[in-house]
């Protein structure tokens, strides 16, 4: 289930909202055992969404590094190189 979290520091462009929501609500998932709360649990659910996007922002803007940033672009390439020499081609 968490396969989708990937890194999101010291990228260029930056993690956008969107990502960092992203991997907030499958840590989530995560955490709580299911893609889907129920109608009672809704609400908890999105709230912890929205506070480990809340950090996560915090986090990745406080976050010192000196090595340049990675390009996006490159990463997804050696990620489909891995992928391709582990599972070959489909």
């Amino acid at each position: 289930m968490c396969r989708n979290i990937r890194t999101l520091a010291n990228f260029e462009p930056p993690a956008t909202t969107d990502e960092i929501e992203a991997a907030a609500l499958q840590y989530v998932r995560k955490v709580a055992g299911t893609t889907h709360p129920s109608r009672a649990n809704e609400e908890a659910f999105a709230r912890a969404v929205a506070a480990i996007t809340a950090q996560t922002h915090l986090l990745l803007d406080e976050l010192v590094t000196t090595a340049p940033p990675k390009d996006r672009e490159v990463e997804a390439a050696k990620a489909r190189a891995r992928n391709e020499a582990r599972f070959g081609s489909r």
